[in-house]
């Protein structure tokens, strides 16, 4: 079933608009509406992250290096006392120091938030990021 489309019109500066023109261009979009819908939902699902019970799905990334101090068994130990929340795990070596995990995450967003600032605090991670979103509006 189409969704129903609702048209309205927006009132911007000329040199504004042209800038974001620029911006969705370089971005590969077609037209500005799909441009503008993207950043609407983007919004909304930031507005919702605030809130630490709603539902989401996302991503920590990290990179780190695995010879620090007991920085493995502590991942370990948090992963394994986020079983609800961690869905699965990739690993890759990137060198002899250096290993790069994604952790694919689901759940409520406070527990997930927390989770990730637990990584990403521990002695040896380089860099961590988490993005979270959700599959509805």
């Amino acid at each position: 079933m189409t969704e129903k489309i609702t048209r309205f019109g927006v009132s911007i500066e000329p040199d504004l608009l042209k800038k974001f023109d620029k911006q969705i261009r370089k971005k590969g979009y077609t037209n500005r509406s799909e441009a503008i819908r993207d950043i609407i939902r983007k919004e909304i699902i930031a507005e919702r992250q605030t809130n630490p019970e709603e539902k989401a799905i996302g991503t920590l990334t990290m990179v780190y290096d695995h010879h620090t101090g007991s920085l493995t068994e502590r991942l370990l130990a948090l992963q394994h006392d986020h079983t609800s929340e961690i869905l699965t795990t990739t690993h890759i070596h990137i060198d002899h120091n250096n290993c790069l995990e994604v952790l694919i995450l689901q759940g409520k967003t406070g527990r997930i938030q927390k989770l990730a600032d637990q990584i990403k605090s521990l002695k040896g991670i380089k860099h961590g990021e988490l993005v979270m979103t959700k599959s509805s509006l």
